[in-house]
Formats: structure tokens, sequence, C-alpha cells
């Protein structure tokens, strides 16, 4: 059995095989530690946080988040609506593949077409290039993409996707991006194996049109297990770990041989409740005995749970001040975060008084899905949760289960009241509102993790304005609103935004990003 003494007497170990390996590591090479290995190098193949952020070492995309989720150019320096259903894009002259060829408008457009067609894709990019209709190449440096409709949030569905070498990648599979053969992009390192389990390695470009990473040499190496990273941090066999668990943070604190380096993420946790079955299969009496009604219904009932929530105590205790309480879709400051909504306050006593208004003072019984060791203490948050509405008269129990049956039974609408989480990949609340929160609606691709089924006619009025508004100042003020009333009819409960923890080799430093990307182009030397 694999005990906390255990990895103690393996760190002392390592500790002292490694000391040399610490003192001696060189500059010029970076050890990466990740939390979860890609699926395939292809950086088309899967629309998974893993695979996005290593696609970025080798390849470049038109537009760019930076830290913040903010738009920067990338390969395109502008990008501008001409009509509401052109926007005309202007590729960074210059630019070239690592075998020397020039990028031109003939990759953006293979790559488009390429992007929507891999086969047995898990999770096809094809939703952020359907509204493309088609692609028309005014020169070799300017490309204009048109839409059947008005189509706002194409800058931002331009910084999802890489651009490959249309040169390299025609007629290749995504095998073939796994062996390496395919992998020639723009990006700042230039790809050199891929040893499945082991590691992933690359070199710098040196021809990189934008800022030089300070490394010659990159290993990325998978380790699943917080224990083992946190121990190859410790032992100096690797210089960077990403997702520092909780537990281990006060003490790494301490330790002189290490840094830490933390930053908000924009993975929002949340509840969502079944609000349109008239009976639910998880509302019970406080006995346990089925409910023919289901208390869930009444927004009354939904903000009593929000009110029952402590969420300062979610962040410090739970999560061991290791978070923030949320009141929105989105981070304070963002784009289309509304000013007005802040987390909901701890009230108890207004959350009894609702419940009782809404008929339901003697309470009743729920169960809480949520899933285990997917998120950062995911399921401790639930029992949390759970224990805080048994003080308010609603009896809670907590089942956990892996993600993957949480995802896929909750999407058969098997549960009553679950627990998960979203981060957005657009930096804006569209994404979420779109498959979150608006009236489920398949045809029109609205609604596809509204496993509540909550529906509000003036949510989604707003969104869907917002979603064809051009206009930048009018099109976050739809967003603002429909997150707005998403938040006034709690057709979700937005609980608290995790906050990312990476352990560093003292003498590095990281610049933290929103998304949880550990970029080695953002890891240097502190000065």
């Amino acid at each position: 059995m694999f005990t906390f003494s255990t990895l103690m007497r393996a760190i002392a170990v390592v500790l002292v095989a490694g000391a040399a390996t610490f003192a001696t590591s060189q500059a010029a090479d970076l050890r990466v530690a990740l939390k979860t290995e890609p699926s395939s190098m292809d950086p088309h193949f899967h629309v998974y946080s893993p695979n996005i952020m290593v696609g970025m070492y080798t390849f470049d995309k038109l537009v760019n988040f930076d830290e913040k989720m903010n738009l920067v150019p990338g390969l395109a320096t502008s990008w501008t609506a001409t009509d509401d259903q052109t926007w005309e894009i202007k590729l960074r002259p210059g630019v070239k593949f690592h075998d020397g060829t020039a990028l031109s408008g003939e990759d953006v457009k293979f790559t488009i077409a390429r992007a929507i067609s891999i086969p047995n894709s898990p999770s096809s990019y094809e939703r952020f290039l359907k509204p493309i209709t088609n692609v028309e190449i005014v020169d070799p440096t300017t490309i204009r993409l048109k839409t059947a409709a008005p189509f706002p949030l194409m800058p931002r569905y331009l910084a999802t996707f890489a651009i490959v070498s249309k040169k390299h990648a025609e007629n290749l599979q995504t095998a073939d991006y796994n062996t390496g053969k395919a992998m020639m992009g723009t990006g700042p390192f230039k790809f050199v194996e891929w040893v499945k389990g082991d590691r992933i390695v690359f070199t710098r470009n040196d021809a990189y049109w934008g800022e030089k990473a300070p490394w010659d040499k990159v290993t990325l190496r998978p380790m699943g297990s917080d224990a083992v990273r946190v121990a190859a941090l410790l032992a100096g066999d690797v210089d960077v770990v990403e997702q520092v668990p909780t537990t281990d943070i006060a003490n790494l604190k301490s330790n002189s041989r290490v840094s830490l380096v933390q930053g908000p993420s924009s993975m929002m946790i949340y509840l969502a409740m079944d609000s349109s079955r008239d009976a639910s299969p998880f509302v019970t009496d406080k006995q346990g005995r089925p409910l023919d009604r289901n208390p869930l219904k009444d927004a009354r009932v939904r903000k009593a749970i929000s009110k029952a929530i402590n969420r300062e105590v979610i962040v410090d205790r739970v999560m061991e001040k290791n978070g923030l309480p949320a009141g929105q879709i989105q981070l304070d400051g963002t784009f289309a975060a509304s000013p007005r909504l802040k987390p909901e306050a701890f009230d108890p006593d207004g959350a009894r008084k609702l419940l009782a208004e809404a008929g339901w003072g003697d309470g009743f019984g729920l169960t809480l899905h949520a899933s285990k060791n997917h998120y950062v203490n995911d399921d401790k948050v639930a029992e949390t949760i759970a224990q805080m509405l048994v003080r308010v008269g609603i009896a809670t129990k907590v089942e956990t289960m892996p993600s993957a049956s949480l995802f896929s039974r909750g999407t058969k609408l098997e549960f009553s009241f679950l627990m998960a989480g979203w981060g957005s990949n657009t930096g804006e609340p569209s994404e979420v509102l779109t498959g979150l929160l608006h009236t489920n609606d398949p045809a029109k691709g609205f609604g596809g993790a509204n496993r509540g089924r909550f529906s509000n006619k003036e949510l989604d009025t707003a969104l869907e304005q917002a979603l064809v508004t051009v206009d930048k100042t009018k099109h976050e003020q739809f967003l603002v609103r429909a997150t707005e009333v998403a938040r006034e009819q709690d057709g979700v409960i937005f609980v608290h935004f995790q906050t990312n923890t990476w352990g560093l080799r003292k003498g590095l430093t990281l610049t933290p990003r929103v998304d949880s990307y550990t970029l080695a182009a953002v890891v240097s030397e502190a000065k």
C-alpha cells in the first residue's frame, strides 16, 4: 500500500541521488512535468487542453490569447470585419515554417479544410470553423473569410486552431503527426520526438518570427501522480511542475530549493440543477422517498441553495486559499464580465426564508453527483456543499464517480443535482452560455451541456443577439445581460474559480496564464 511515509522515504532517496542534478541543471535545457499527457501531436485531432498546450510549442495560430486571454496578433497582424459576413485577415509577412517554406494564405485555407475533417476526433474543431463558408485568397498575405450570417466571434475563434503547412500535411494523417513526420510548424520550438508515456522533446526555433525562447531544449515529462510530480521537483529531476496539489503548497513555500507561482484560472466550478422536470430522479423527501414534484423548478429554491453555500469557507479551507469565490462565468475584469455581479453572500437565514416562501420550509432531500480527482479537491468540495445544505434543511447525499461517467450520465439527464466545471476556450462567456445555459436545441447547436434543462427566454434572446452583433460594444452588452439573467435565475450556481499553481526550481520564474497552460516560452531565469 502506498502511504505518506512510503512517499517520504522515496523522496529522501531521490533527494540524495538527485542533489547533484539539481545543483548542476543546465540553464539552456528545461524539464517540465505535466499532469496530463496529450492524446496526440496532431493539433486538430482533439479539442483537449493538453493537446492545445503542447501544440503551441510547434505551431502558431492566426490570433493569440495573452496570459489573461485578451486577443493579440499571432500569424495575423490584423482582422477586420469589412461587412457583416466578411472578415479580412492580414498575415504577418516574412513568417516561415521550420523548413524555411514561407507561410501563405494557402496554408490557412488548407488548415481550415483539414481541421473540420479529422477522422475519429473525440472532440472536433468543427464547432469553431463551421461558421466559415468560404476562404478567399486575395494575395499571399491577405485572406477573406465568408460567413452565412454575421459572426462577431470570428477573432476569438481564430485563436483556437493551429496553422499547419499545406506542403507537409497534405495527404498525411494523425499518425504522421504522432511519429513526427508531419510536425512542421512556425512556432517557437521544433519537434524532436514523442515517446508516449515518457517524454516529448523540442528544440528552439532560432528563426522564430517572434521573441526567441530562452531554452535550447525542452523536455515535457507526463507525470499523472501529484506525489510523483512533487517528488521529481524536490529531487531536481524536473525544473517545473504544473498543478501542484493544495496539500503540498504550504510545505513547498517553506522550501528554499523551490519557488511557487500562482495565478487565477478560468476554470469555474458550478452546480447544475434539474429545473425542468416535474419529478426528478434524485429529489426526495427527507426520509428518502421519491417526490412527485420538483422543488428545483422554483427559482426561489435555487437561490436558497446558492445562499446556503459559504464560498469563502470553500476557498479558504477546502481549497486551502487556492481559489476565488465565483459570482459569474468570467473572472472579474475579463471581456463581458458583468461589473454588477459579485459572489452570492453566505446567508443561511435568507436561504431558510426562501425555502419557506416556496413551500419547502420542512426541507427535502437531494443527491449531489460529482467527479473524483478531475477538478481540484472536487470530492471534498462536494461533501462540504452537502453539509452546508443540510444545515438549511436540505438533506443532501454525495455520490462521486469518474468524470467520464459523470458527464455521460449527466448528458442523459440521469441526475437532479451535479457539480462540474467549465473554463472557456475563447476567453469570453458565449461558449458557456451557449452550451450550459441556453435552452436545449440540438438542431441549432444550443444547450448541449445544459444538463439541468434550464430555459429562459430573455437569456436566449440576449445570447442570440450577441452571436450576430458585430459591433463590439453592443456584442459585449448582450453577453453581459445574458450572464446577468443566468445569475438572477440561478440557471446554474457559480461556486468558485480554481487557482493555478506551478512549482519551479529556485531561480526560475514563470508568467501564469488564466488558461492554465504551461509554456516553456514564458519560463525564464529570475532576475
